[in-house]
């Protein structure tokens, strides 16, 4: 073998370190990203099947123009009520508005609803929604912070 087959060898040998060593980061920090992403993936999906309420009422008064909504959280999860999404009448209602009175178990002053805690959201007709209640046929549906939701009819209080 001569000095050029040794040298060019060499050259080959200093390449493929190179190469490696640019290679090996760039290949971790991706096989890092996607294990992070399937780990939240993971996290998401086991918050979604603890997370188990139940929208008991929806109730409109007339007389006062106010609509009531009772809902029991029964999963494992607490929940941040300011998080949730109302929707009454496919008309959004922002759940941290002032004009929108929620209790915890009778606490207005609390947003954490945790489990086997009662959620009561009153809402003044004209103030938080515009949708005419038309009872028996207007649905109220809360959905939480994961995507779980759940839906229930309006009825009348006399």
């Amino acid at each position: 073998m001569g000095v050029s087959v040794s040298a060019s060898t060499a050259i080959i040998v200093a390449g493929l370190f190179f190469a490696f060593t640019a290679f090996y980061p760039v290949a971790a920090n991706g096989f890092d990203r996607v294990t992070d992403a399937q780990h939240g993936v993971h996290e998401r999906s086991l918050e979604r099947q603890n997370t188990d309420f139940t929208v008991e009422n929806a109730t409109y008064d007339g007389a006062t123009s106010e609509l009531t909504i009772d809902a029991s959280n029964d999963g494992a999860v607490g929940l941040v009520v300011t998080d949730a999404t109302l929707v009454v009448g496919n008309e959004y209602v922002d759940l941290g508005a002032d004009a929108t009175a929620t209790a915890v178990d009778g606490d207005g002053d609390t947003e954490l609803w945790l489990g086997g805690e009662e959620l009561t959201v009153t809402l003044e007709h004209g103030t938080d929604f515009d949708t005419a209640v038309t009872t028996g046929e207007t649905r109220v549906i809360l959905v939480v912070e994961s995507g779980v939701r759940d839906a229930a009819t309006v009825t009348e209080v006399s």
